[in-house]
Formats: structure tokens, sequence, C-alpha cells
């Protein structure tokens, strides 16, 4: 078993299975970057309080720039053995330093390290999602383009209501993920990583990491977030409001994907006949050699329970915690990894699958012959000629109960006839809307 960062006051070995049971080293090693970034911003702290020399701040410094140099060229393999990603860490820069490694952690709890770790993840993920985003709005706006011109069939309470443009009902779509790239933006803004709460209560580092940020923002590195010394420690390791927000906007996000997945669903079915879907996309029955199956699509819409069951684990495990960190709160991690994987993987493939669906003008041009599609058109007419809307409405009503009770197309009707419902009803009106 690897060295732990505690057991001084334990006369007992940890149970096995209970140690097993209570690392966290298998999902927080996504971490490990970010744990770098607090271990530099400490030592410096440290090294600015005299408590380091000039030169243990610079071995340790090397010696935490190396691993992340494993870390970002994808060659850094965590130990199962270590208990978490900063026992991991602590135990790699003991081995390139010896005993120096043992000041390291002067001053310093996880529980400072770990919230600081998930600001700058949440951070840096939001905005690899953002970017996401706008591959996903491109590929529709490529989809508007090749089939600008074509018509639509628009529905509401699934019953057809009126007849848009394709590029139109394809844009209500691009607003729904631009809301939700506008959510991670401002989620970016106002975050900021606080160092410096010790355990719960802070340390007598405050002013060095102040001065410890400084020197830290001069080396190069991939962060931008805004950084500062705690000002409230107890509600900085106690705070896991950025994770909630995070997933609270993940799943509005996974919320308009399914929504987008159910339409095309609906669309492609011989029913609808609409829209063709990519076959690289689907897959077939094993036993119907006929079926062509919209399984990414129905994959997306499944994805909903556990994105939304993320984000109410979370609210579910905060809701009852006393002040200040409790251990419950390492179980935020399991949510936040797992919806921020989905989404990412649904954002890379939905815009690949949009590129390559085709549209079926025959199927909707067919349905657009419905001339109840254009029945609020010709209300409209009325009204521009001077009859109230609620009578036009009726007129309207009526006129298209009369079509479905006796067969006739509205276009087909004489002017004698049309007059009978309204005396400013005409074929030449009529055949201007319906044309």
């Amino acid at each position: 078993m690897a060295k732990k960062l505690w057991g001084g006051r334990f006369k007992e070995k940890i149970d096995k299975d209970f140690f097993d049971f209570q690392k966290s080293i298998d999902y927080d090693y996504k971490l490990a970057e970010y744990d770098i970034y607090h271990s530099i911003i400490h030592v410096f702290a440290l090294g600015r309080a005299k408590i380091l020399a000039g030169k243990e701040c610079s071995v340790l410094v090397k010696a935490l720039l190396d691993i992340l140099g494993e870390i970002v060229g994808n060659k850094f393999k965590p130990s199962r053995e270590s208990e978490d990603i900063h026992t991991e860490i602590q135990n790699r820069v003991e081995k390139k330093v010896g005993k120096l490694a043992l000041k390291l952690h002067t001053l310093r709890s996880r529980n400072d390290q770990i919230v600081f770790d998930e600001k700058l993840y949440c951070h840096r993920e939001a905005s690899l999602v953002s970017d996401l985003l706008d591959g996903l709005v491109s590929t529709l706006k490529y989809l508007q383009n090749k089939y600008n011109g074509y018509s639509w069939v628009g529905y509401t309470h699934t019953q057809r209501a009126q007849q848009i443009a394709f590029k139109d009902y394809l844009a209500a779509f691009s607003y729904m993920f631009m809301r939700d790239k506008s959510r991670l933006i401002d989620f970016r803004k106002k975050s900021t990583a606080l160092i410096g709460s010790g355990a719960f209560k802070g340390t007598i580092l405050t002013k060095e990491y102040d001065m410890a940020i400084k020197d830290f923002l001069k080396i190069p590195k991939k962060i931008v977030l805004e950084l500062a010394s705690v000002i409230n420690a107890p509600d900085n390791v106690s705070d896991r409001d950025f994770v909630i927000e995070f997933l609270s906007t993940l799943s509005i996000l996974q919320m308009h994907l399914s929504r987008l997945a159910e339409d095309f669903i609906l669309y492609s079915t011989k029913e609808f006949n609409y829209l063709d879907l990519p076959e690289e996309f689907c897959t077939g029955s094993s036993l119907m050699p006929h079926k062509k199956n919209p399984d990414f699509l129905e994959l997306v819409r499944g994805y909903t329970g556990p994105i939304y069951g993320n984000l109410i684990s979370l609210l579910t495990t905060m809701k009852g915690l006393p002040l200040t960190y409790n251990r419950d709160m390492q179980l935020d991690k399991g949510p936040l990894f797992s919806s921020v994987d989905i989404i990412k993987d649904e954002l890379r493939i939905m815009a690949r699958f949009i590129k390559n669906i085709k549209v079926n003008k025959e199927a909707i041009d067919n349905a657009l012959n419905d001339e109840t599609l254009y029945a609020t058109e010709l209300a409209e007419i009325l009204v521009l000629k001077g009859i109230p809307f609620k009578e036009a409405h009726t007129v309207m009503g009526k006129i298209v109960r009369y079509s479905q009770d006796n067969n006739i197309k509205i276009k087909d009707m004489p002017d004698s006839l049309l007059k009978t419902f309204c005396s400013k009803l005409n074929q030449k009106g009529i055949k201007h809307i319906l044309n």
C-alpha cells in the first residue's frame, strides 16, 4: 500500500477493503494537472514565508513541472495503490527529491486542494464544451444552407400547425444551443479558484499566497482562471455550488440534445419520412433484416436520465451536510466527470451526424398539401379586409370543418359557397395563400 498523507495517531492498519472502498485515485486522477498548479503556488508561498529556502523551492518546483510534463504528455499513469491524486503526486515528488518532499504539505490540507482542483477542472471543461457547441451550431447552419429554400411542416401538440421554412426549424435548435453556450460563458466569467483554506480555518500564509499567485502566473501554463487567496475558508472548503451549477447547465444542454434527437427520430420514421438519417450512426436488427435503427439518437435521448441523475445525486449529497468539509463531498467527482464525458461525446458525434442528414423534399411537399396548414394565414387575410380576428377565426374553423365533412378541398370551393361563410372570401384570395 502506498504512503498516505495521514496516520500518525492510528495504531491499527487500515482495513484493506475499507481502503479500496474509500480511495478516489481511480477517478480523481483527472485532476492531476490542477493539483500540480496548487502545489506550485503553495511552494512559492512557503518560500515567501521563509519556510522553504530558495534552493528548496527551485528543486520542488522543478520536480512538479517534470510531473506536469508527464501529465500533459499523456504519460502519467497513477498507481492504483494511492489513496487519491494528492497522495499520488506527493509520493512522486518524494521519489524525485527525497525527504525534501516532506515539507511540501506544510500548512496545507487536501480539503483546500480538491476545491481548487475542481474549480480549474470545471472552468476548462466549460470552455471545451462551449467550443463543441460552436461546432454543433456550425453544422446546423451547414444543413440550413444545404437545404435553403426548403419548407417544413410545423407542429404544435404533435399536430400539424403551419408551414415554416426548414432553416427556421433548424435555427430553433441553434438558439437553444447558443443559450447553453451563454450560460457556460457566464459560469466561467464568475469562477475564481481560491487557495489557502487549510483544513477549514485558513493558515498564516494569506499574504504569501497573494504574492505566490503572482509568481505562479509568470510560469507558462494552460490556465486562464482568476486565482486569489481565500477570504472565508470555511465556505471555500465546503462549497460545491459551482459543481452543481455546472451540472445544471449541462442538464439543460442535455435536454436540448434530447429534444433534437427525439425530433430526428420521429421525422425519420416511415410515418413521416421527412428525414433520412446517416447509416454510419445507425444499427440494424439481429432478427429483422430491413431495420435501420436510430441508435445514436436513442442513446442521446437515453443519457438524459444519467445526466439529470448526476445533478440530483449531488444536490442530495449536499443538502444536509454540516459545515465544513465532509467526506461525502468526495462523491461529487463521479457525477461531474460522468456528465462532462457524456456531453462531450454526444456533441462531437452529433455534429458529424447532422452534417450527413438528408431531407426528403417529396414527402414534405406531400404533407404541405394539407390545406389546414394555411388556415391561420387565410384568417389573417380576412383580418386585413377589416374582419375582427375572432370572427375570422370562427369562419375559417367552419370552412375547415365543412371541407372535412364533405370531402372537398378549400381551393376547389366556388365563390358562391365561400361567400356563405363570409362575403369577403373568394377563390382568388384562397389560391393566393394556398399556392
